[in-house]
């Protein structure tokens, strides 16, 4: 996910239409091409991305960066199942009360559905573009130097 993420800003980065090329950016990161093309991949088929191919090829954001969530790739590259999936362990325990739903009413199962909801929530307000404008705030040097190693702009 953190690699899909970075990609995604060094794509907000980059001139609109402008595709970036995956190999470059694996090299840039240190990152396991093959994979890091098969995260870009599924952010294609979930229409966050464009690829591009041809010797100037690679991919760019297929929406607006302030159209893409941060939840957008998350849900892109894991699915839409909650984490947390209850078994419903209570239901097993010695003298178990048969008529309680135990889905519903475990604290465990509570705590941790509502932790991913603010957890989605969050990451749902983070847009790429937001993400791409204070990294570029804070460390304005960053977006330089990765525009510059991936050869995009110039």
């Amino acid at each position: 996910m953190e690699w899909a993420v970075h990609s995604c800003v060094n794509m907000a980065w980059t001139p609109a239409g402008e595709a970036v090329n995956s190999a470059r950016l694996a090299e840039y990161y240190s990152l396991p091409g093959a994979y890091l093309n098969k995260q870009l991949q599924a952010l294609v088929r979930a229409g966050i991305l464009v690829s591009v191919s041809g010797p100037r090829g690679g991919f760019h954001l297929a929406r607006r960066p302030e159209n893409v969530t941060v939840l957008d790739i998350v849900l892109a590259l894991e699915g839409a199942d909650p984490v947390f999936r209850c078994e419903g362990i209570m239901a097993s325990v010695p003298n178990a009360d048969m008529e309680r739903n135990v889905v519903r009413t475990c604290l465990i199962s509570q705590t941790m559905r509502q932790a991913e909801l603010a957890w989605r929530q969050a990451l749902a307000r983070q847009t790429i573009a937001g993400l791409a404008d204070s990294m570029d705030r804070r460390f304005p040097q960053d977006r330089q130097k990765a525009l510059r190693y991936l050869a995009v702009g110039s």
